[in-house]
C-alpha cells in the first residue's frame, strides 16, 4: 500500500546549525596546528551571547573568539538588529584539559591499537533513491535551503532574506518502496520586516504581514524551486508537480528568529545530519568531536561501506551498524540489514562477517582511510555529513599567535565509491548486470 514519508533540514543560521559550526570550526583549527588534538567542544548560542565548554588535549594555542566572531560572520549574522552579531556577541569559553582518565583508554604506544573514544553504536544507510545514494526527501530538504541561502548571499532576488530557515518534504512511495511523487513541502525563512503596517491599528498590521507572506510564497514556488529542480536528473524533477502542496511560514511572519528567537546547541539535529529518519541512528552527535571519538568517525565508516555496498550492486538499500567498548579497538560487533533488497547468495548474518574482513574498523584504522585528521568538519557541519560531494579546497587557518596557515584538503571522503570493484570482485557482481 502506498505510503508518505517525511525528512527535515535546517539551514546554516538555524540556532543549532550555528552552534555545530562553531565546534566544528574550532575542531578544524585544533587540527590545522596540531592534528593528534583531542576536542570535544560544546556551543550554546542565544540573544548576543556564545558559551563555549568541552574538553581539549593539543600542543596549540589560538584565538578562540576571533574563531567563533569570524564563522558567525560568514553564516551571515552581520546585523545589530538580528540580535545576534558577530562582532557585538558576548562569547564565554569554558574549555578545560582533557581527562586524563578518558585519555589512557585511546592513546596506545602502538597507534594501531587506539581504543575507542567512547562506547555506542553508529548506523550507515544506502539506497537507490538519488544518486549520492540518499533518501530522497531528506536530498531535496538539503538542496532547498543550500539554494536559499545562495540566494540570500547572491543579494540579486528575495533581498528580504535573513540566516535561519527551516524545511520539510513529504514524498509518496509506491508498493515497492519507488518514489511517486512530492506530496508537500514546508519552508519557513526568516525575513527582513520589508512591508511595514500603515498604522498602528490591527487591521494595518494584518495586511503589512499578509503582503510580505504573499511575496514570499511566490517567489518560494516560483524563484527557489525551479532552481532546486533543474540541481536533479529528470527522474525527479518530474516529481516537481503543480499538484505539491505548500506549507510556506504557515505561523504567519518570521521576522524574529536565529539565536534571539531560539537558543542553539551543539548536537540537537542529528537526524538532519544523517539520513532523515531513514535507517536508524545511534544517538550520538558529529560536530565538536575529533575522529577519535567513534561517534563521529565509525558514522563515516558505515556510511562508506553502505554506499559502497549499494554502489556495487551488492543490494539496493542497507543499513550497517557498528558498535564499540570505550578504550578498544575492535568493534564489539558488525550488523548488516538489506531489507530484501540483496542481489547476492549470502544472508545478511554472512554478508556482515565477509564485510569484517574487508572493512578494517579500528578507529585508528578509519582515520587513515579517510584521513581524518585533516580540518574538514566546518562544511560538514550544515546541509548533511552524508550524501555530500567529496571535493579537493584549500582552507585558511589562524592560531592566537597571529600565524597564518594554508592548507589543501579533501571534504566528505567517506562519500568516495573507492571499494566498488573490490566489493563486486569479491562478491562475483559484474558491472554490466549492475547497469
Amino acid at each position: 500500500m502506498p505510503y508518505l514519508f517525511t525528512s527535515e533540514s535546517v539551514s546554516e543560521g538555524h540556532p543549532d546549525k550555528i552552534a555545530d559550526q562553531i565546534s566544528d570550526s574550532l575542531i578544524d583549527h585544533f587540527l590545522a596546528f596540531d592534528p593528534e588534538s583531542k576536542v570535544a567542544c560544546e556551543t550554546l548560542v542565544t540573544t548576543g551571547q556564545v558559551v563555549l565548554a568541552g574538553e581539549v588535549k593539543s600542543e596549540c594555542y589560538l584565538d578562540l573568539q576571533k574563531i567563533v566572531r569570524r564563522t558567525i560572520a560568514e553564516i551571515g549574522y552581520d546585523k545589530s538588529e538580528y540580535m545576534f552579531e558577530a562582532n557585538s556577541c558576548g562569547i564565554l569559553s569554558a574549555i578545560h584539559d582533557q581527562s586524563p582518565d578518558i585519555n589512557q583508554g585511546v592513546d596506545r604506544a602502538n597507534k594501531e591499537e587506539q581504543g575507542a573514544g567512547d562506547q555506542g553504536i553508529m548506523f550507515g544507510y544506502a539506497c537507490r533513491e538519488t544518486d549520492n545514494y540518499m533518501p530522497l526527501g531528506l536530498d531535496i530538504a538539503h538542496e532547498l535551503l543550500m539554494e536559499l541561502a545562495k540566494i540570500r548571499k547572491e543579494g540579486k532576488e528575495m533581498t528580504y532574506l535573513r540566516p535561519d530557515a527551516k524545511s520539510q518534504v513529504t514524498i509518496e512511495y509506491d508498493d515497492d518502496n519507488a518514489p511517486v511523487r512530492i506530496d508537500n513541502i514546508v519552508l519557513s525563512t526568516q525575513h527582513d520586516e520589508f512591508a511595514l503596517p500603515q498604522n498602528d491599528t490591527p487591521e494595518a498590521k494584518k495586511q503589512a504581514e499578509a503582503k510580505m507572506l504573499d511575496q514570499i510564497r511566490y517567489d518560494i514556488i516560483h524563484i527557489l524551486v525551479p532552481r532546486v529542480s533543474a540541481r536533479f536528473p529528470e527522474r525527479v524533477q518530474k516529481l516537481f508537480t503543480d499538484d505539491i502542496v505548500y506549507h510556506i511560514n504557515p505561523t504567519g511572519k518570521f521576522v524574529i528568529g536565529g539565536p534571539h528567537g531560539d537558543a542553539g546547541l551543539t548536537g540537537r539535529k542529528i537526524i538532519v545530519d544523517t539520513y532523515g529518519g531513514k535507517g536508524a541512528h545511534g544517538g550520538g552527535a558529529f560536530s565538536g568531536k575529533d575522529p577519535s571519538k567513534v561517534d563521529r568517525s565509525a558514522a563515516y565508516a558505515t556510511r562508506h561501506i553502505a554506499r559502497n555496498l549499494v554502489a556495487a550492486g551488492v543490494c539496493d538499500e542497507v543499513l550497517v551498524q557498528v558498535a564499540y567498548a570505550i578504550g578498544v579497538a575492535k568493534p564489539v560487533g558488525l550488523y548488516v540489514d538489506t531489507y530484501g533488497t540483496s542481489h547476492i547468495n549470502l544472508s545478511d548474518g554472512e554478508l556482515g562477517k565477509r564485510l569484517v574482513e574487508i572493512f578494517d574498523m579500528r578507529p585508528y584504522a578509519i582515520e587513515q582511510r579517510f584521513n581524518l585528521r585533516q580540518p574538514i568538519y566546518r562544511e560538514s557541519a550544515a546541509y548533511g555529513h552524508m550524501g555530500r560531494k567529496p571535493q579537493t579546497i584549500e582552507k585558511v587557518f589562524y592560531d592566537g599567535n597571529g600565524n597564518e596557515k594554508r592548507m589543501t584538503v579533501e571534504l566528505f571522503p567517506w562519500e568516495k565509491e573507492d571499494y566498488v570493484e573490490k566489493l563486486r570482485e569479491v562478491f562475483q557482481i559484474s558491472a554490466e548486470k549492475v547497469g
